[in-house]
């Protein structure tokens, strides 16, 4: 039944249920006690920097001609090794957890950070390791020795 989820929801639409769950969340708790311009201006950095981070990683499969299809694993072309993906494996992931953290600083209510974490939790389950699989069925001692070489998350 679960091996059923793997890669089956694409991951932007995993992270938009997680926003609105933590939004639900914070609106039935008591969220944003902080100060609106230091909300804003945490919230608003570190979604950014996340937004910034994984449209870099999307733009480096872009310009290496590979799949940038979460659910096709397989169809991966080239093994992308270069530029943001010398710091972390999964820059896309890393970025959508950045943008719902910056989320959970806006709501500023301590148990919306569990969105975050179980997004992290999920994707690492139902995504990553079918990616892993599949890439290291399609490159083999190259990936294992990326892999050696550079983190899953940072």
């Amino acid at each position: 039944m679960l091996q059923r989820l793997e890669t089956f929801v694409p991951p932007p639409v995993v992270a938009a249920i997680t926003a609105v769950l933590m939004w639900l969340g914070a609106a039935a708790g008591a969220g944003a006690s902080a100060g609106w311009p230091l909300r804003l201006g945490l919230a608003l950095a570190v979604a950014f920097a996340g937004a910034a981070i994984a449209v870099t990683g999307a733009r480096t499969f872009k310009r290496a001609r590979t799949t940038l299809d979460p659910r096709q694993p397989r169809k991966a072309s080239s093994l992308v090794t270069g530029g943001i993906y010398r710091v972390t494996r999964n820059p896309m992931y890393l970025g959508l957890t950045c943008v719902l953290l910056g989320l959970a600083l806006w709501l500023w209510w301590w148990p919306v950070l569990a969105g975050p974490m179980l997004f992290v939790t999920y994707i690492t389950r139902f995504q990553i390791g079918p990616e892993e699989r599949a890439l290291a069925a399609a490159f083999g001692a190259q990936y294992e020795a990326y892999c050696r070489r550079v983190r899953r998350w940072l």
